[in-house]
């Protein structure tokens, strides 16, 4: 992390950005991840110059169970679309380790060939227990990325919690990858994340599993039709791939942009706006909570009265209204 007594030129972040500089992006996404109070505050001003930079890259969630293959689809999708000529950006959110803080998995170190491509950067960050299963930035670090030149953002989430429903309000289009072999797992599936899901993939249909990934697309196919839909006009496809030899990528890309165009550009910009106030509300909560627990009143009463109600002494919003009253107690005027 950028320490704290070396702040970096904000000058020179904005200016390698806009160039498509992948190390200044990296500085500058190390920036926003920073809780320092000055780099918070430095952060902000390089990101407001960049906005109008951004907003013209595809962006694309990826989702799934840990097991599931996201890092290795990634990596095959990313190759293939940089080969097209695309120049694609991965944020590969990770586990953080509860020693110290960082990415468990290491998402840059599986996926090598893309890593090392000049027309790709793969960002892993430590989710940092999170809520959603993203990093804390992961919205910031995109506008990043597209304000240095790349037209495709894949977010790759940890896959677990409410990592589902994080990722849908900060992308066009969410891709739900699934294992091959139905049965009781499409019992199992929560309806919830099937009917936010955009594009619906069966993974790893490769050698023995082929045949079993056929009747588990088919499956799913069929358990569709009973799923009611937000988006008017948009029937989600179930399709399957392998990322090992490449079989049904080009479907699934197509389909993302099959998406893409049916949200129309007006609908895709009604979409944004409404993920960038909803992004405004997340900011706003935030800065109470901080605001508040800063105050000494209030951070030296929180811990009795966490006590309190594991003890069961009270209800959780009462002991919450009483941290805000001693704040107010002690700093309002």
């Amino acid at each position: 992390m950028t320490s704290a007594r070396r702040r970096p030129n904000v000058g020179d972040l904005v200016d390698g950005i806009r160039a498509g500089d992948r190390q200044a992006l990296a500085r500058a996404i190390t920036l926003i991840e920073s809780t320092h109070q000055d780099h918070v505050a430095d952060a902000a001003r390089v990101l407001e110059p960049l906005m109008p930079l951004t907003g013209r890259a595809q962006r694309v969630g990826v989702t799934g169970a840990p097991g599931v293959g996201k890092s290795t689809f990634i990596e095959a999708m990313g190759t293939r679309l940089v080969a097209e000529g695309h120049r694609v950006a991965v944020l590969a959110v990770d586990p953080s380790s509860e020693v110290t803080g960082g990415s468990i998995l290491g998402d840059k170190t599986r996926m090598e060939d893309l890593s090392r491509n000049a027309d790709a950067f793969v960002r892993p960050s430590p989710s940092s227990d999170a809520g959603g299963g993203v990093a804390p930035r992961t919205r910031e670090a995109m506008l990043l990325c597209e304000a240095a030149g790349f037209d495709v953002v894949l977010v790759e989430t940890v896959g677990v919690g409410q990592s589902e429903f994080a990722v849908a309000h900060m992308v066009d289009t969410f891709a739900l990858l699934l294992l091959p072999g139905a049965g009781d797992e499409l019992q199992g599936i929560k309806r919830g994340v099937v009917e936010l899901a955009d594009v619906i993939v069966v993974h790893k249909a490769d050698g023995d599993q082929q045949g079993q990934a056929e009747q588990a697309r088919a499956d799913y196919a069929a358990a569709q039709t009973v799923v009611q839909r937000g988006a008017a006009g948009w029937q989600p496809p179930v399709l399957s791939c392998s990322s090992r030899t490449g079989d049904g990528l080009d479907r699934v890309w197509q389909a993302v942009q099959a998406h893409r165009a049916a949200l129309g550009e007006g609908g895709l910009a009604e979409k944004r706006r409404d993920q960038a106030l909803h992004w405004f509300d997340e900011a706003v909560a935030a800065s109470l909570r901080r605001d508040l627990l800063a105050d000494p009143g209030a951070a030296a009463a929180l811990p009795g009265l966490r006590q309190r109600v594991h003890d069961g002494v009270g209800a959780p919003p009462a002991r919450a209204a009483h941290l805000a009253w001693v704040r107010c107690s002690t700093s309002c005027p």
